[in-house]
C-alpha cells in the first residue's frame, strides 16, 4: 500500500466515531503502523493514561512490555519496526478494578484493512485474553495461562503473552516460568524479526 493510502487509512481511523456513545470520553483512536512495520503488537485497548497522552503503551505497562521485548523506546516507537494495533483503539472506560474490555466493534471494522496494509509483518505478539481469544480462538488452550505456556505452538506467526499490566503481578508470581522461559524466547523472536 502506498504511503498516501496508509495516511488516508490512518486519517479514517482517527476520525472514527463508531463507539462514541459507549465511551467515557470523546473517541481518541491510538495506534501506530506503517507499510514497513515488521512486528505487530496487538493488545487490548489504551488505558486512561495513554488516552490522555495519545501515545500507545506510554505507561507502566509499556515499560514492562519493552523490557519483555528487549527493546528501548526509540526502537519501540519506530513504526517501521513496530506496529501497535489494539483490539480497541479507544479507552473503553473502567470496569471493576481495571479497564473495561475493548469495544467489540473496533477489530472487525479496522483490523483486516490495517493488517493488509502491513505486508512486511514477520511476528504478531498477541497480548492478553482479548487478542488471544480473537486470533487464536480455534487453537488456543483451555485458558490464557496454558496458551501462553505453550507459546511455541503458535510460532512462527503468533506469540501469545499475558498483559504487562502491574495488576498482573500475582499471576506472574504464581507462574515464574513466564519470566524464565517465555520472556527470553520472546526477546529472541523479536530480535530475529527486527533483523
Amino acid at each position: 500500500m502506498a504511503s498516501n493510502a496508509i495516511g488516508l487509512l490512518q486519517q479514517e481511523i482517527r476520525a472514527c466515531t463508531t463507539c462514541a456513545l459507549h465511551l467515557p470520553f470523546p473517541p481518541r483512536p491510538i495506534f501506530q503502523f506503517s507499510a514497513k512495520s515488521r512486528i505487530l503488537i496487538c493488545g487490548q485497548a489504551p488505558g486512561c493514561v495513554v488516552h490522555e497522552g495519545g501515545v500507545p503503551f506510554d505507561d507502566k505497562s509499556g515499560e514492562r512490555l519493552r523490557e519483555w521485548l528487549g527493546v528501548d523506546r526509540v526502537q519501540f516507537y519506530n513504526e517501521e519496526v513496530f506496529a501497535i494495533v489494539p483490539m480497541g483503539f479507544c479507552f473503553p472506560g473502567k470496569e471493576g478494578s481495571g479497564d473495561a474490555p475493548p469495544r467489540g466493534e473496533c477489530a472487525p471494522q479496522w483490523h483486516a484493512r490495517v493488517f493488509a496494509a502491513m505486508p512486511e509483518v514477520r511476528l504478531t505478539v498477541l497480548i492478553g485474553q482479548y487478542a488471544i481469544g480473537h486470533y487464536l480462538h480455534r487453537t488456543k488452550a483451555r485458558n490464557l495461562t496454558e496458551t501462553v505456556r505453550h507459546f511455541a505452538e503458535y510460532l512462527p506467526d503468533h506469540f501469545p503473552i499475558v498483559h504487562p499490566s502491574p495488576l498482573n503481578f500475582r499471576w506472574q508470581s504464581r507462574n515464574p516460568w513466564f519470566e524464565a522461559e517465555v520472556v527470553p524466547a520472546l526477546k529472541e523472536h523479536v530480535e530475529r524479526a527486527m533483523r
